[in-house]
């Protein structure tokens, strides 16, 4: 009697365990498959339980159900696709570069990676698969960048037109106070008058930039109409001066003197007085030289951090050369070879450690041992200084649209392709 009921028991609960193991196989069921790959049932109601989340909060209309399930099965299949080919490429994220994404995210919203996990677990969703997401993202962002980043060509042509194209969009709002004197040439001058005028030219620019001032240079010695009122000639925009003074004066910074610029009236010397209406850009740079020293299974992280504290002592008491030690101990082969140092550089390139020890220091500190993902640190300040950005600034923005055009087109080419080469199979909603 007992075995009977105890026979019941088990195949009772066999038949539990089976109705439950087959609810989550309806739940988690397969909806299509790409390559050897599948997606289930459970991703796609995640995307679309998140877009109507997002929809909610934004009070937007959304698309019929069926609609939503499409799109969400059409970025999972690209998905899949991008995550099998960085297993083909051996590509994988690590942890350490996982945790500085996270920690960026966390600080545009002001908080740390704590923080961070507090806003996602209070809106209902899982750290941990919200942090493997991220990291399928990561993945996602850096095959497409790999494969799509040699598809994209930017000729110097294709720069300069655009360059010249912003700068007619934007070159009204930009205007200069130029001066002028211009070295006159008689008509049908002879190969020694020419020379005679070229050689007082540039004694007049030796004069003005030895300091002298340049509308006392412009009445004593130009033959340009506005040579009575020091050779001034304004305010104008590049539109309204004459195209040989607008292609001597691009890109030119204030107090700037120009020339000789020759035309048939004679040579032409032009100071930039003053600009208004342009958007200055300025970067701080910074000279710095360090020495890297890595932990490994040999040296550990409290070793490695001990010897830079030593090598550090050493160069404040006199005892060691900085140079001489990043040649001899730093693991950075980009350095080490020239004492550790670093030329002129935009601290923003750095990682953060790196670029926020350096920016504490002043010239010529050293600083203590510090832990970057590369390992441990001690860096020193050679120099500091404001450089002007305006010009490259602009052709970095021309140079930038051009790629972001380009690279859109080419990602969705390539996109394409790579879905043309796969076998996917798409099942019908039951």
């Amino acid at each position: 009697m007992n075995f009977k009921k105890l026979l019941w028991v088990a195949l009772l609960g066999l038949s539990i365990h089976q109705n439950a193991f087959a609810e989550r196989m309806l739940i988690d069921k397969v909806v299509a498959t790409v390559n050897d790959g599948v997606i289930l049932q459970s991703e796609v109601d995640q995307i679309i339980n998140r877009v109507k989340e997002q929809a909610k909060q934004q009070n937007t209309e959304l698309p019929s159900d069926q609609t939503l399930r499409i799109q969400a099965i059409d970025r999972l299949v690209d998905q899949t696709l991008m995550l099998q080919l960085a297993g083909r490429m051996g590509m994988e994220i690590s942890d350490a570069q996982l945790d500085q994404t996270l920690a960026s995210i966390a600080a545009e919203q002001g908080g740390t990676i704590a923080d961070l996990r507090k806003t996602i677990e209070a809106s209902g969703e899982n750290f941990q698969e919200y942090r493997e997401q991220i990291r399928k993202e990561i993945t996602i962002s850096q095959v497409r960048r790999a494969n799509v980043d040699r598809r994209v060509y930017i000729s110097p042509r294709e720069i300069t037109n655009l360059q010249k194209i912003l700068a007619e969009q934007t070159g009204s709002a930009e205007e200069f106070d130029l001066g002028h004197i211009l070295v006159k040439i008689p008509s049908k001058a002879t190969p020694e008058e020419i020379e005679d005028a070229r050689i007082r030219a540039n004694k007049v620019i030796e004069f003005l930039n030895e300091g002298k001032e340049f509308k006392r240079i412009a009445i004593a010695s130009s033959s340009g109409p506005k040579a009575l009122e020091g050779g001034q000639l304004g305010w104008m925009s590049i539109n309204e001066m004459p195209s040989l003074f607008a292609e001597a004066v691009k890109g030119k910074k204030k107090d700037e003197i120009i020339g000789p610029v020759r035309s048939g009236a004679g040579f032409h010397i032009l100071k930039v007085q003053d600009i208004r209406g342009r958007q200055v850009v300025e970067t701080t740079e910074v000279r710095s030289r360090h020495i890297l020293i890595k932990p490994s299974i040999i040296l550990s992280e409290e070793k490695a951090r001990e010897m830079l504290a030593g090598f550090a002592k050493d160069l404040r008491d006199g005892k060691a050369d900085f140079g001489e030690l990043a040649k001899e101990h730093s693991e950075d082969p980009g350095s080490a070879l020239k004492g550790g140092e670093y030329d002129w550089t935009d601290p923003t390139t750095y990682v953060p450690a790196f670029k926020d020890t350096l920016m504490s220091l002043e010239i010529d500190e050293i600083s203590e041992p510090f832990r970057t993902n590369y390992g441990w640190h001690i860096v020193q300040l050679l120099g500091k200084r404001v450089a002007d950005k305006t010009e490259q600034a602009k052709l970095n923005r021309a140079h930038g649209l051009l790629y972001n055009r380009k690279f859109k087109e080419e990602a969705f080419k390539w996109q394409s392709e790579i879905r043309e080469q796969a076998h996917i199979d798409i099942f019908a909603a039951e």
